[in-house]
């Protein structure tokens, strides 16, 4: 099994559920990790970041598991080899009570369901 990783694409979007965060973009990034199995050809990195911008650019968004979600499926069904997907999502301007340098969440999915 080889694995893929893209770390740290950065992005502007809205997402949120405030409603300054449905009219302005906000910086995001996307970490991913795919899991490979050994096969004919490669898979094609510039494919799977291709992916995260389509699902990413749209907005708005309500919640960034959604963003996480909609990537870890795509890419599962972008190539049969791929067999995990592991995406983090993090949105370093979130407005809480104290210092906080970002907000993440991971969601992970296997091809198996």
């Amino acid at each position: 099994m080889n694995e893929i990783t893209l770390r740290a694409m950065r992005f502007h979007t809205l997402v949120g559920i405030m409603p300054h965060e449905r009219t302005v973009a906000q910086p995001i990034e996307v970490d991913l990790d795919v899991s490979v199995v050994d096969g004919a050809g490669v898979i094609d990195y510039r494919a799977l970041y291709d992916i995260v911008a389509g699902v990413v650019s749209p907005g708005p968004t309500d919640y960034l598991e959604e963003i996480g979600d909609r990537i870890a499926n795509q890419v599962l069904d972008h190539n049969s080899r791929i067999r995990s997907a592991r995406v983090a999502v993090r949105k370093p301007n979130v407005a809480l009570a104290g210092p906080l340098d970002y907000a993440q969440v991971v969601v992970a999915r296997n091809a198996d369901g």
